[in-house]
């Protein structure tokens, strides 16, 4: 039976959640994966509270989009300076915001270099006071991702035992170090140590959830309450529902047929253009060619081409062209 999951307030429908991407975990692509059902909560992408709070990027309005079909929903911040963080919470918030969670797990260099993601890792004192002043600041439930460490798997516990006493709602742990991106296997056993040590506070398990299996396996050893999955929902946007139904009980069902998978894109790209116009979806669309022609037998030259195109109408008719097996000259 699928286990219902509660943050603070909020009593999610699905254990299964679907972590912040950079890049990736739009409104657009947060309605596809919706579309499927078994989504316990979705995340907004990284937000920089230095850009919400000036509100001078244009980027900002689309990081911020959603509707109602959107729900429930998390804002994830990140950065270094307490106050900041504080102060940007506080704006979500009052703008309907129903959750703000912290991240402390981002390794991309640009981020963790300069202090911020996993970054705070290396300073704990400051990412104790991060979330103090968030929480302090806001009445939503605040949530905090981390990874195991910096370059040793010590200190989640100790901080996650750090932050149930601050009070977040929950706490999600990428079973892997920053120094390890996301290279070698997560270890699932020492999320399981920060479930362990907290007791109270939902622990969420992430990394290496790429099949209803491994769901299963992440949920046994770690005993966690949830899980968030990652990179494997933007190769398959169904994975979330096939999870769920297993975790249910219920059968599985097939993947999206090449017909199916066609009427997926076009779909996709057509929410794109809503949010962002035709001129800045075809550039951005770029990126998700190569995921929807994903284990096709497409020349290289060809895939070039594709990611070349600058009108809208061509590009949909040569990607549906090569989707469908017709030869795209």
């Amino acid at each position: 039976m699928l286990n219902k999951l509660v943050i603070g307030n909020m009593k999610l429908q699905s254990p299964v959640l679907f972590a912040p991407m950079a890049g990736y975990t739009d409104l657009p692509y947060r309605l596809i994966v919706r579309s499927f059902g078994g989504l316990g909560l979705a995340f907004t992408e990284m937000l920089n509270p230095a850009s919400i709070l000036r509100g001078r990027e244009k980027k900002v309005k689309y990081l911020l989009a959603t509707n109602p079909e959107d729900q429930p929903l998390g804002y994830q911040i990140y950065g270094k300076d307490p106050i900041q963080l504080a102060e940007a919470a506080r704006w979500l918030a009052d703008r309907g915001a129903l959750l703000i969670d912290v991240n402390m797990g981002c390794p991309q260099k640009k981020i963790s270099g300069r202090g911020a993601g996993a970054g705070l890792l290396r300073k704990p004192d400051v990412a104790v006071e991060i979330v103090r002043r968030v929480i302090e600041t806001v009445k939503v439930p605040v949530t905090v991702k981390i990874r195991l460490g910096w370059d040793n798997t010590r200190l989640a516990v100790d901080l996650s035992k750090e932050l149930e006493r601050l009070g977040v709602a929950a706490i999600t742990v990428h079973g892997r170090t920053r120094m390890q991106q996301f290279m070698g296997k997560s270890d699932w056993e020492a999320i399981g140590d920060v479930r362990e040590a907290v007791g109270k506070v939902p622990v969420i398990a992430n990394g290496d959830i790429i099949s209803a299996e491994s769901a299963r396996q992440v949920l046994k050893i770690t005993g966690c309450a949830g899980l968030m999955l990652g990179r494997q929902p933007i190769k398959e946007p169904w994975i979330i529902r096939d999870i769920a139904r297993d975790l249910s009980g219920l059968p599985p069902l097939p993947p999206p047929n090449r017909e199916e998978h066609l009427a997926l894109m076009l779909r996709h790209f057509e929410l794109c253009v809503g949010l962002y116009g035709e001129r800045m979806t075809v550039l951005q669309f770029r990126k998700w060619v190569p995921q929807y022609l994903k284990g096709k037998p497409i020349p290289r030259p060809l895939l070039a081409a594709l990611q070349q195109i600058k009108d809208a109408a061509e590009l949909k008719a040569r990607l549906s062209a090569v989707m469908i097996g017709i030869p795209s000259t």
